[in-house]
């Protein structure tokens, strides 16, 4: 599958080549404009939780977990001969973690090397955007690996403007082909079963899980101050959709490792609002309804308004609000019927409401950031979250963002 992206991703970039060197009407008209960095962006994050419901433990037990999220993206541009312009994108995100509730995966051997993990997760897009004709397409692909599981992704994307700039309609599909290392708590494993540790991973298995997406998006400019998107995104998943570490518990004092069905098609529909309170506050508002096959239906509001204090000093306090109903499959810890087919003991598939809150702080001087010309913007966001499920479960996160042009 690599390979097969990369020789899509190949043969857009020679076809953009052999367009541009073509002979054009316009070719008067072309200035000479060389491919330059426009934007690096870097963002840094922490994020910490704490409850007591983890799926590893069957419902019950620690869900301490923390993780440090860096990113770095790095965007160049360039106008052909037929003033498209082409957008190159690269980024490499990093993250490290630690998961106190992935130790108790095998009790016997605590601090083992799923405790901390590392997941790296590369991507590269390309898009190009035609003035004349008012489209934008684009592609991208994705890698991303961590100690049992390995991702590839590929997605296109395509949009049309209308003559007066007020309606976008934008049509968007997606590939995900994951490969995880089924690792089993350590008493349901078979005779023979590798841990999954280092130089213990001969004997497991290896299981696929496939995601197609799409995306149907109309943006509709109302008036100068309403601005409005209506969304909604299919998505069909296919393979290895539970997680083979999870353990469940039977009203028999039975154990099993948690099984879910092997497809899921989920549908999520949305509109997003943006209305401009005079020229330092916008009102920004998001709803989104969900369902799927598996039995959970949710609702999603958010608000966010930002507003200046100064041309270049602004806040964005920010609040989102969800619930959901649990899937057919789930229930507490021993708790489940032995007669089922399917069972889960995880959380974020049950019943609950979530609160996520915060403050975002931003300043972009015209004169860059502390004097300096290319630093453009930096931004600061806390947010605390509260999630209802079981015994309760909270988590904070803090996020550091600089841009430079």
């Amino acid at each position: 599958m690599k390979k097969i992206i990369i020789s899509v991703a190949a043969l857009m970039f020679q076809l953009s080549v052999a367009r541009a060197q073509a002979p054009d009407s316009t070719a008067a008209d072309y200035q000479a404009r060389k491919l330059k960095i426009s934007e690096v962006n870097l963002v840094s994050s922490y994020y910490n939780q704490d409850g007591n419901n983890s799926a590893i433990t069957g419902g019950i037990g620690t869900e301490k977990l923390f993780d440090v999220a860096n990113s770095l993206e790095l965007k160049l541009t360039k106008t052909d001969r037929r003033q498209r312009i082409h957008t190159f994108s690269g980024e490499f995100n990093i993250d490290y973690y630690s998961s106190a509730s992935q130790d108790n995966i095998d009790p016997l051997t605590i601090s083992g090397a799923s405790r901390t993990d590392t997941h790296v997760y590369p991507s590269i897009s390309w898009n190009v955007q035609d003035p004349r004709s008012r489209t934008s397409r684009g592609i991208s692909a994705s890698y991303s690996t961590e100690y049992d599981y390995t991702s590839y992704g590929l997605n296109l994307h395509f949009a049309k403007t209308s003559k007066d700039k007020n309606r976008e309609v934008t049509l968007k599909a997606g590939v995900f082909l994951d490969t995880y290392e089924a690792i089993l708590p350590s008493e349901l494993r078979p005779s023979g079963y590798s841990s999954g540790a280092e130089g213990d991973r001969a004997n497991l298995y290896y299981k696929p899980r496939n995601t197609y997406n799409g995306s149907l998006s109309l943006s509709q400019v109302v008036n100068k101050r309403l601005h409005l998107l209506f969304i909604i995104e299919p998505t069909y998943q296919e393979g290895l959709l539970s997680t083979p570490f999870h353990r469940t518990y039977f009203t028999d004092g039975q154990e099993k490792v948690e099984k879910l069905l092997g497809s899921r098609v989920k549908v999520p529909l949305g509109v997003r609002s943006s209305y401009f309170l005079g020229d330092r506050t916008v009102i920004r508002t998001f709803y989104r309804f969900y369902v799927d096959n598996w039995g959970m239906k949710a609702h999603t509001f958010s608000l966010e308004v930002p507003f200046k204090i100064t041309p270049f000093f602004s806040l964005s306090p920010f609040y989102r609000f969800n619930s959901q109903s649990a899937v057919r499959y789930f229930a507490p810890y021993a708790q489940h019927d032995p007669n089922t087919t399917y069972y889960t003991s995880d959380y974020d598939l049950s019943t609950f409401q979530s609160h996520f809150g915060g403050l975002g702080v931003r300043i972009a001087p015209p004169g860059g950031v502390m004097g300096i010309q290319h630093f453009g913007a930096l931004e600061i966001r806390y947010g605390h979250y509260y999630r209802t499920a079981g015994t309760g479960m909270n988590a904070n996160m803090i996020t550091l963002a600089a841009k430079f042009k």
